[in-house]
C-alpha cells in the first residue's frame, strides 16, 4: 500500500526535474540555432527551467480539479525558497546582495506577493486575472532584457539563469552553435514529455497519499509536492553558495518566486480557471507576504544575508511546518 501510494510521486518528481533538464538543453540549442539572443535565451527559456516542474504540476493538479495541490504548489514554493532555499544557501555561506537587485527586482516580487494574496482573497483565478499575470511576467522579462542591454549591474533574472548555468554549463547559451536542428528538437520534446508525465504520476501520487492518510491536499501541496518541484532551486542554489555566487543565489531566489506567481499562477488560472482555496488565501498566503517582507528585511541589513539570518529562516520552515502537518 505505502509502496503503491508513495513510488508515483516519487517517480513523477525524478521524471520532472530530468525532463525539465532536457527540455531546457533542448530549447536553448534550438534557439540558437534560429538565431535568438543569448541574453534572450537566457531570460527565458534557461530562466523559466527550473519552475518547469511548478508549472506542470500546478496546471495538470488544476486539470484534475485540485486546486488545493496547484495553488498550495505555488505558495508552498514560494516559502520554500526564501525560509528553506534562502536558509540553507546562507548557512552554507553568507549571501551577497547587489544593489541592484535588490532596487529593482526585490521590490517587484514584493508587489506580486502582495497582489496575488490580495486577488486570491478577493475574487476567483479566473481567465482575465491569468492574462494580466501572463502579461505583468512579458513585460517584467521585457524590462529585465532592456536593463540587462545596458546596464553594469545584473537583476534577478539574469542571475536565475545564471545559477542553472553553474550547476550545468551545457545550457550556457552561446553566440553560434552548430551542428544539426533536429537532435536538440528531438530532444526539447523528450523532454516535454516526459515534465508532463512526471506531473501526471506527481499529482495522481499526491492525491493518492491526501486519501490514504486523510491529510488534506492543500498541505499536501504546499509541502511534499511544493519541495519536490522546487529541488531544482535548491541544487542551483546550494551550488551557487559552494561556489561563492552568493550574489546568483540571491537573484535566482527572488527571480523564482516572481516567476512563480505571476507565470505559474498566471499560465494556471488560463488553462483552468478556479478559486484559490480558502485555507491559503486567509493563511498561508499571508504567511508568504510575511516571509517576503522578512527576507527584504534581512536583505537590506548590510546587503548580505548571514549564518544568523539564514538560521532564523529555516528554524522558520520547520516551524512552518510543524504547525501545518497534522
Amino acid at each position: 500500500m505505502i509502496v503503491d501510494v508513495w513510488l508515483p510521486l516519487i517517480g513523477g518528481l525524478v521524471l520532472l526535474i530530468a525532463g525539465g533538464d532536457l527540455l531546457v538543453r533542448g530549447a536553448v540549442k534550438v534557439a540558437e540555432h534560429l538565431g535568438v539572443s543569448p541574453l534572450v535565451i537566457g531570460l527565458t527559456l534557461v530562466g523559466f527551467g527550473t519552475s518547469a516542474p511548478e508549472l506542470v504540476t500546478s496546471v495538470q493538479a488544476a486539470l484534475s480539479g485540485a486546486p488545493g495541490i496547484a495553488f498550495g504548489n505555488i505558495v508552498g514554493s514560494n516559502i520554500a525558497n526564501i525560509l528553506l532555499i534562502a536558509g540553507i544557501s546562507a548557512i552554507l555561506f553568507p549571501i551577497a546582495v547587489s544593489s541592484s537587485a535588490l532596487r529593482r527586482d526585490a521590490m517587484v516580487m514584493v508587489g506580486v506577493t502582495l497582489v496575488f494574496a490580495v486577488l486570491a482573497f478577493l475574487v476567483p483565478f479566473g481567465r482575465p486575472v491569468g492574462l494580466v499575470f501572463v502579461v505583468a511576467l512579458a513585460l517584467y522579462i521585457y524590462f529585465a532584457f532592456r536593463q540587462e542591454s545596458t546596464a553594469a549591474e545584473h537583476g534577478a533574472a539574469y542571475e536565475k539563469a545564471r545559477a542553472l548555468e553553474a550547476v550545468d554549463p551545457a545550457v550556457v547559451p552561446q553566440s553560434s552553435s552548430t551542428g544539426g536542428l533536429i537532435l536538440p528538437l528531438l530532444i526539447a520534446i523528450g523532454g516535454l514529455a516526459l515534465v508532463v508525465l512526471g506531473g501526471r504520476f506527481l499529482v495522481g501520487g499526491a492525491v493518492s497519499i491526501a486519501e490514504a492518510f486523510g491529510v488534506p491536499e492543500t498541505v499536501i501541496g504546499l509541502t511534499i509536492v511544493a519541495i519536490g518541484t522546487s529541488m531544482p532551486e535548491l541544487v542551483t542554489s546550494i551550488v551557487a553558495a559552494f561556489k561563492r555566487q552568493s550574489d546568483v543565489a540571491f537573484g535566482n531566489i527572488v527571480g523564482s518566486n516572481i516567476y512563480n506567481l505571476l507565470g505559474i499562477a498566471g499560465v494556471t488560472a488560463l488553462i483552468s480557471p478556479t478559486r484559490v482555496p480558502a485555507e491559503i488565501a486567509t493563511f498561508d498566503n499571508l504567511l508568504m507576504v510575511a516571509v517576503t517582507l522578512l527576507f527584504m528585511l534581512f536583505s537590506t541589513t548590510g546587503l548580505r544575508i548571514g549564518r544568523r539570518e539564514g538560521g532564523v529562516l529555516l528554524a522558520g520552515y520547520l516551524a512552518y511546518l510543524y504547525v501545518l502537518w497534522p
